[in-house]
């Protein structure tokens, strides 16, 4: 998409840059049969540079394309209606790059109250001693999990304190809906109980981000159609305990390390299953984990996480993370397929599948 929008800004740069040389008689330019004077010329090869400009930020990833394509724009769209009878195609081209440059600025301006939230938690993390993971760390735990810490390689390197995650996938609202694609970053913070999830989605053709904020126990979800008008906003004690939920999943299935947490009791286990309980800032939830032979995690199960169903409201669905592909990933051996499931009582809906990108544990400044 990025490619085909390049391509176009370039020829309408060259379109602008002939504006120019006819001013200065340099071509023969019978196509533009409206007088451009040396004064306008001289707009004319400033809004081609413009554009050219863009591109070249746009590729850098620059956040000053925004202002310069805006400048780009007005000025192209000036000189356009003054050789109207010549130009006026080029309006159709400047209106689609405005609603682009539109979603581009709410997209950095969503995305920078994500940012902000990590670069704050990356503050009260500073001055960590990371000491390793060592056997007698592990002595307390069952022995499905203790196996699973071994078989993740997780003994002899530094206890988890914080990791990033990228994902790529896809998720959907039922079994009726299409599937939109999506791909994501997280950072999740073991200390002060911190998950922070940025997602970017395609619904309908259009982009869609969203945003999930779990802080020691409060939580909200924030989802926007092109990054500024929400479709989606939950917060309240049912997302509280639902994110609770989520941040234990993601020490279970992204972080074995993490599994020596003073705040989990484990409860008690049958065969390769494994109940636990994890309590954080008064809200307690239980879930169980499901591991096979060799000592992977194969399942995450819990009752205690919230889902919406008819009018709006929510209640606690049986929730599960199946787990497979298990792969080295940055020296670890971690699951690199997972689907996020709600079992209702009528029918199961999987609502996400997740394929693991990248993983970074001990992060001590943000990535950008």
């Amino acid at each position: 998409m990025r490619t085909i929008l390049y391509i176009v800004l370039f020829f309408h740069s060259v379109f602008h840059l002939l504006g120019f040389l006819k001013a200065f008689d340099l071509v023969k330019l019978d196509q533009l049969t409206t007088f451009i004077s040396r004064k306008k010329g001289v707009m004319w090869l400033v809004a081609s540079v413009l554009f050219f400009v863009t591109i070249i930020l746009m590729v850098l990833n620059l956040k000053i394309w925004i202002v310069v394509s805006v400048a780009a724009i007005i000025v192209s769209q000036f000189l356009i209606f003054t050789t109207w009878h010549d130009s006026k195609n080029g309006t159709f081209i400047n209106v689609l790059f405005l609603m682009f440059v539109i979603s581009g600025w709410g997209k950095l301006n969503f995305k920078e109250k994500y940012t902000n939230e990590v670069e704050a938690a990356m503050k009260e993390t500073e001055g960590f001693i990371y000491s390793n993971l060592e056997e007698s760390d592990l002595s307390n735990l069952p022995e499905p999990v203790r196996k699973y810490i071994i078989y993740a390689g997780c003994l002899g390197k530094p206890k988890v304190y914080n990791f990033k995650i990228n994902f790529d996938g896809k998720i959907r609202k039922n079994n009726e809906s299409e599937w939109m694609p999506f791909s994501s970053e997280q950072y999740n913070f073991l200390g002060n109980s911190t998950r922070l999830f940025f997602m970017n989605a395609t619904m309908m053709k259009l982009p869609v981000a969203g945003f999930h904020c779990f802080k020691n126990g409060d939580a909200f979800m924030d989802i926007r159609l092109l990054s500024l008008f929400k479709v989606q906003y939950q917060s309240g004690r049912e997302m509280d305990i639902a994110e609770t939920v989520t941040f234990f999943n993601d020490m279970c299935c992204m972080a074995p390390a993490t599994l020596i947490d003073k705040r989990i009791e484990w409860k008690y286990s049958e065969g390769d299953s494994v109940f636990a309980k994890f309590t954080n800032n008064g809200i307690a939830i239980e879930a169980v984990l499901v591991f096979n032979k060799v000592g992977e995690l194969t399942n995450f199960i819990s009752d205690d996480r919230f889902a919406t169903v008819d009018a709006g409201q929510m209640r606690k669905i049986p929730w599960s993370t199946p787990l497979k592909n298990y792969k080295s990933v940055d020296g670890f051996k971690l699951a690199t397929d997972a689907e996020t499931i709600y079992a209702y009582p009528d029918s199961e809906l999987v609502y996400g599948t997740f394929q693991l990108k990248g993983i970074k544990y001990n992060s001590n400044r943000m990535e950008r």
